[in-house]
Parts: structure tokens; C-alpha cells; sequence
């Protein structure tokens, strides 16, 4: 027991000693932390470039880390973009032996007390043009200092929405020294792309790359070169959000457009639904005018849009002349011989067209016609045993007249009875014009109405193939735009 508590006794002095030493140690850099400083900054101004030669080059290196895209606004062509800049450089006259300082190889400070280049974003888009963050920089004993800064920047992107919602971006970051020209401060990238390990994955948006590349510039003002370095985001739009709320509610709209063909004639709500469908997609094309930029070039899906509304338009415009050719009475002329032989005998087999008020060639369908048929044949022919029995009995009228004569000359005592013998056949007479007249107005009536059934039957055909055309022109503008989509 004794030999455990001496043994834990000395391991607690010797943990008290370490950290007496280590706070001596940290009190001991801060001591030498101060003086350095206070010797550094003794004589110093950030106003001057930190070189020996004024005729010297100072080497300005840039590296960008993108954290997150917060904002694309296509109609203003704005990317705005969470930024990490880092820059580096070596200030002559901040250098230090370390040995002299106790092995003190860096110390922080504040980036306001050294002299920092003035580079900026060339392409900024953003009304506040207030100055970088005012974070601490990193000074080595070699005089390099390191400036790490966030930033969030807005710039100004050319956005090409020919292939909405399956476009890709190129947005440019150009950052570039304000006032310092090439033969003063040259700025070079550290990296051949930009930093992309800590990037926030966006909802909208995909990262195919940021190369960057170094430039110089001459401007037409200066004589002397200016660099930059231009990062080039590669962004690619993840289009499911567009597609299940622009793209597959047009198509399904588009597809409602040829059915209207397919309505009866008689249940006026034909020209209604092609003008509803057309109503809504105009409400889809106001939806993708109010994101996209006015600019000429007009996105793929207002170009899908604008197409299936011409179709709409033009099946609207059929539909009230197919309605015309329907309602074609007992007044309109035949229909000609041209339109029997091409569209009621070889176009009413090909789409399946019955007579009008059909829906299928049924047996019951066809037993009622053969009965029809059967009527109207009885019908003649009772038409014809009434002429024939007419006929018989104005034979009889005129043997009758003959008879009555002779007797009328042997006996004539009998006057009366001959006149009551001629009113008896002039009545038969008046009876035969009579069935006569009805018998033609019926024919007329079965013409008048045989034609107009005609005419609503070659509507009926007209209605089918155009539905079909329409159907195939709804679908084959569906697979180009899914095909230009991939």
C-alpha cells in the first residue's frame, strides 16, 4: 500500500511539473511573440510594395476553394458564389532569425498591418464595394505571408438557356490587380483548377470542373501588361425539378390536344377543350419567361411550347371546319364524287368509321338494318299493290263509264245514277295524286336526309385522321426534345 502511494504521489509531481514547464514554454514565446513584433513593425509601412528593387517583381500566388453555390439568376445573369481566396507572397522587410526568437518560426496578425496587393474580382455584378474580410494573415520567418479570406462574390455570367432545362453553364471568376500592372505585381495560380474537396453539393446545380488559366492583358489605356487569373466553372442543371414541373405537364397537356378530335359533334365542347388546353400552356410559357433573360435565343422547352400551341392552334382551326362540314343539312350540295370514293369508301375502312351513331359493326347492329332494309321493301311493295288495286279500280271506272253510257242511251231514266258513277272515279283519281305527292315528298326526304348523313360521316372520317396525325406529330415532338435533352 505505502509503495503504491509513493509511486502515485511522484507521477502527480511529475504531471505538476510538465505543466509548469509547458506554461513557461507558451510564456516564454509569447515574450519572444511580443518582441518580435514590436521590432518588426518598429520602422514599417504596408503602404509601399514590400521589395528591396523597386524594379522588382513581386509574386503574388492565387488559389481559390469554391465552398458553395448559393444563387444562379439566369434572368439577371448573376452567379452568386461562397468563396475561400487564398493569396501568398514574401514581404522583404519581414523576416526574422528564429533562433533569435527562441525557434519562433510564424505568428498571426492582422492582414490591416501589412501591405496586401489589391486584387480584385474583375467580373463583379454586386453593388457593395466594400473591402475584403479583415482576417488574420500568416507570417513565416522567410518573410512569406499567407492571407486566407472568405468572400462572397457575385459576378457576372453570359448564361446560354438554348437547351433549358438540359443546359449547361461556363460562369468565369477573373481576378486581376486593380492598379498594380504585370512589370509591378504578377499574379500566377498555384493550382491548375480551382480547390473543389470542401464544396457544399448544390440542389440544382452539378460541379464539372474549374480549370483556371493565367492571362495578360494589354488594355487600351495602358501600354504596360496586366495578368489575371481566370477560374471557369463548369456547372451542369440537374433538370428533374424542371421536368416534372415544366416539361411532363406539357406533354400530357399536348396529348389531351388530339382527343378533341374524338369528341362527338354534337356535344359542343370541341372547340372548348382545344381552347382550354391552349389557355394552359400559355400559363407554362409565362412560368419559363418570367426565369429566363430576354434575350433572343428562345430555351427548348418554349420552343416545345410554342410548337404544341401552333399544333393546338391549327387543331382548333380544323375542329370548327370539320363542325362546318357537320352540320351540313338538306341545303348543301352532294357530296362529291371524289370525297365517297377516296374518304367514305377507303378512308372510313382504314381509321374503323361506321355510319354515324355507331360505335361497332354489331350483330344487333346488323340485324336492325336488315330489318330496316325488309321494312322499306314491304313498304314498296304495299306502295305497289295500293297503284295496282288504284289502277284496277279506274278500269273499272272507265268500264263502268262505258256501261253506263250504252244504259244511259238505251234507258235514260238512269242520269243520276251515272253522275254519282263519274264523282265515285274523279275521287279515285284525286286519291292517286294525292299518294303520289306524299310518296315524292318522302323520297325527297329520305335524299335531303341520306345526304346530310353523308356529310356528317365524312366529318366523322375527317375527325379520326386528323386525331391520328395529330397524335404521331405530339409524339415525335416529345422524343426530339427528350433526344437534344441527351
Amino acid at each position: 500500500m505505502k509503495r503504491n502511494s509513493v509511486f502515485s504521489f511522484s507521477i502527480s509531481l511529475w504531471l505538476l511539473f510538465t505543466a509548469v514547464m509547458l506554461q513557461a514554454v507558451e510564456s516564454a514565446k509569447g515574450k519572444y511573440a511580443h518582441m518580435l513584433f514590436n521590432e518588426l513593425f518598429e520602422d514599417y509601412s504596408n503602404a509601399l510594395r514590400p521589395v528591396e528593387d523597386t524594379d522588382k517583381v513581386l509574386n503574388v500566388t492565387l488559389q481559390i476553394t469554391l465552398s458553395q453555390i448559393k444563387d444562379m439568376d439566369e434572368r439577371n445573369q448573376i452567379l452568386s458564389a461562397y468563396l475561400w481566396i487564398r493569396q501568398s507572397w514574401y514581404d522583404a522587410y519581414l523576416k526574422w532569425d528564429k533562433d533569435k526568437y527562441d525557434g519562433l518560426d510564424s505568428i498571426r496578425i492582422p492582414s490591416n498591418l501589412v501591405w496586401r496587393p489589391d486584387i480584385v474580382l474583375y467580373n463583379k455584378a454586386d453593388d457593395d464595394f466594400s473591402e475584403p474580410v479583415n482576417t488574420n494573415v500568416v507570417l513565416r520567418y522567410d518573410g512569406k505571408i499567407t492571407w486566407d479570406a472568405p468572400a462572397i462574390t457575385k459576378s457576372s455570367c453570359v448564361v446560354d438557356v438554348s437547351y433549358f432545362p438540359f443546359d449547361s453553364q461556363e460562369c468565369n471568376l477573373t481576378f486581376g490587380s486593380w492598379t498594380y500592372n504585370g512589370n509591378q505585381v504578377d499574379i500566377t495560380n498555384s493550382l491548375d483548377s480551382g480547390d473543389l474537396s470542401d464544396f457544399v453539393e448544390d440542389v440544382e446545380w452539378e460541379i464539372h470542373g474549374m480549370p483556371a488559366v493565367k492571362n495578360v492583358i494589354t488594355y487600351g489605356c495602358c501600354s504596360e501588361p496586366y495578368p489575371d487569373v481566370t477560374f471557369t466553372l463548369i456547372l451542369k442543371r440537374k433538370s428533374s425539378f424542371y421536368i416534372f414541373n415544366l416539361l411532363l405537364p406539357c406533354i400530357l397537356i399536348s396529348f389531351l390536344a388530339p382527343l378533341g378530335f374524338y369528341l362527338p359533334a354534337d356535344s359542343g365542347e370541341k372547340v372548348s377543350l382545344g381552347v382550354t388546353v391552349l389557355l394552359a400552356l400559355t400559363v407554362f410559357q409565362l412560368m419559363v419567361a418570367e426565369i429566363m433573360p430576354p434575350s433572343e435565343s428562345v430555351p427548348l422547352i418554349g420552343k416545345y411550347y410554342i410548337a404544341t400551341m401552333t399544333m393546338i392552334t391549327a387543331s382548333t382551326a380544323l375542329t370548327i371546319i370539320i363542325m362546318n362540314l357537320h352540320h351540313c343539312g338538306s341545303e348543301a350540295k352532294p357530296v362529291p364524287q371524289w370525297a365517297r370514293v377516296v374518304i367514305l369508301d377507303y378512308m372510313s375502312k382504314i381509321f374503323f368509321v361506321y355510319d354515324v351513331g355507331e360505335n361497332c359493326t354489331s350483330p344487333k347492329r346488323e340485324k336492325e338494318q336488315e330489318c330496316k332494309l325488309e321494312e322499306g321493301d314491304g313498304c314498296q311493295r304495299r306502295q305497289k299493290e295500293v297503284r295496282s288495286l288504284l289502277s284496277n279500280r279506274n278500269d273499272d271506272c272507265d268500264l263502268k263509264e262505258k256501261l253506263n253510257g250504252n244504259l244511259n242511251k238505251s234507258y235514260g231514266a238512269r242520269g243520276e245514277n251515272v253522275r254519282e258513277t263519274v264523282n265515285c272515279c274523279s275521287c279515285y283519281k284525286m286519291l292517286i295524286k294525292n299518294i303520289e305527292y306524299i310518296a315524292n315528298c318522302v323520297r325527297d326526304h329520305k335524299a335531303n336526309r341520306a345526304k346530310g348523313i353523308e356529310w356528317k360521316k365524312v366529318a366523322k372520317v375527317m375527325d379520326r385522321f386528323f386525331m391520328w396525325i395529330f397524335f404521331v406529330m405530339v409524339f415525335f415532338m416529345s422524343v426530339l426534345i427528350i433526344g437534344k435533352a441527351a
